[in-house]
């Protein structure tokens, strides 16, 4: 028998919700990366939690797991053509997001960690109304 969904937004987010899956998408918006490079980034994940997001996020055809044939053993993560659909999603959630950080706190760089995926001009991201 066929899944029913009683919305659309429950299939979005059968495959991408929860607390890791947008932000490892996020992450792999800026090019491949091995899984220490995501530990890196999102240090507060447990290893077992961000192998079974990406195992997902594989599953669902969202990200691609590249294994190179070498010693060491090499492996990295990207978006795949697929996952890459799900930029605008992304964006718009990274925007309210900040939004909702200065409704809330005043400065965002109060409490957004400083990394890669944080403005650090001090400007709205894209798509994010002043």
């Amino acid at each position: 028998m066929a899944k029913k969904y009683n919305i659309s937004v429950e299939a979005t987010l059968e495959v991408i919700g929860g607390k890791w899956k947008c932000v490892i998408l996020c992450h792999l918006r800026h090019g491949k990366l091995r899984t220490s490079d995501l530990k890196r980034h999102m240090p507060n994940i447990t290893q077992k939690m961000l192998t079974q997001q990406l195992r997902e996020l594989e599953q669902d055809g969202i990200v691609n797991r590249i294994s190179y044939n070498q010693v060491p053993p090499k492996v990295e993560y990207e978006l795949s053509e697929y996952g890459q659909t799900l930029g605008t999603i992304l964006d718009s959630l990274c925007a309210w997001g900040e939004l909702h950080i200065i409704k809330e706190y005043g400065d965002k760089f109060a409490v957004l960690e400083d990394n890669v995926l944080n403005n650090k001009q001090g400007e709205l991201l894209p798509g994010a109304a002043e």
